[in-house]
């Protein structure tokens, strides 16, 4: 079953030379070879990367005469913003109401820790001394 293109994204943006790539081409379009020379990987394994990013939708390639570059779609990138913005929303909505609680409280309000709490007391059924558990078996000791 294919990815939506939300998850294909995400998942190119998994791997930082796949990000360090993006990044690099929102500055300026690129070829292969220069995409690959400040790692040290070979320009298949760049090739492969580059792949990814494709079918994920962030990159392109074009014919510019000999040259093939890379070119950034950056619309692409606007789908995991709204995605991202959304939750980010929400989450500020959330901590929103959670200030006005917290403001709407009283000043002299706050958590009571019980200090007269005495240690838990064993009950009747409960074994207080080691020697009077029963085993395994069902034997008493």
């Amino acid at each position: 079953m294919a990815a939506d293109p939300l998850s294909r994204v995400f998942a190119a943006l998994a791997d930082p030379t796949r990000r360090d790539m993006v990044a690099r081409l929102a500055v300026t379009d690129a070829t292969v070879g220069e995409l690959a020379e400040p790692y040290d990987v070979s320009v298949q394994a760049v090739s492969k990367h580059l792949r990814v990013l494709e079918d994920a939708g962030l990159v392109s390639r074009s014919r510019d005469a000999q040259r093939r570059p890379v070119h950034l779609e950056a619309e692409v990138l606007d789908l995991m913003t709204t995605w991202i913005e959304r939750y980010r929303r929400q989450a500020e909505e959330r901590y929103r109401r959670l200030d006005e609680v917290l403001r709407s409280m009283p000043d002299d309000a706050s958590p009571t820790h019980p200090t007269d709490a005495s240690p838990t007391q064993p009950t009747d059924a409960s074994p207080t001394h080691p020697t009077d558990a029963t085993h395994p078996g069902g034997n008493p000791s």
